[in-house]
């Protein structure tokens, strides 16, 4: 199945706050880089629409593994974290988070293809994808922490919620992980 219909086929997941979720999608499709961003800047996925793909991974691993470990857990709030998890490295509107890097002849560069846009105001990922979704869409408790906890341990700030994370944060904590260190491969 190509990217896009697994891309639509997991949105359509999301029934019980369908209009305010398409709402959401809508602005952050046409208003950010989402669609074609990449997912890093060097590693996984450093390409154009890795952003895109690498959420749709998270998202398909992330019901996979739900459904063994925590069936009770809706299949809703598993798609909505995932899509959004990694939001903030779409950037702001007008203003993508990565640029495409090119040599002085006008090339692309092969080691890292895409930096950092030094012209958007420092935020982390999960605080800038927050700052995007929080005025148009309500998230839970649990979808917040998973979203902001997402890296788990990897990043030192995520220390305060050791041993408190929801079976949310945890299981998108995996499938993220999953997908990233497993599924998807360094750039080349």
């Amino acid at each position: 199945m190509e990217l896009m219909e697994r891309y639509e086929v997991l949105k359509a997941k999301v029934v019980q706050r369908r209009e305010e979720f398409r709402a959401l999608m809508a602005y952050i499709e046409q208003e950010t880089a989402y669609l074609t961003a990449p997912a890093s800047t060097r590693y996984h996925l450093c390409r154009e629409r890795g952003l895109l793909e690498h959420s749709v991974n998270v998202a398909e691993h992330l019901l996979q593994i739900k459904a063994v470990l925590a069936p009770e857990i809706s299949d809703e709030s598993c798609v909505i974290v995932a899509l959004l998890h990694d939001l903030g490295k779409a950037g702001m509107p007008g203003k993508p988070q990565y640029l495409r890097s090119e040599l002085s002849s006008g090339e692309r560069a092969s080691r890292s293809p895409y930096r950092f846009n030094r012209d958007l105001l420092y935020l982390s990922v999960p605080i800038r994808g927050l700052y995007l979704v929080a005025s148009r869409f309500r998230l839970t408790e649990e979808e917040v922490q998973a979203i902001v906890y997402h890296d788990g341990q990897y990043v030192e700030d995520n220390r305060s919620v050791a041993a408190r994370e929801e079976k949310l944060t945890l299981l998108l904590q995996y499938a993220d992980n999953w997908s990233g260190f497993i599924v998807e491969k360094e750039c080349a």
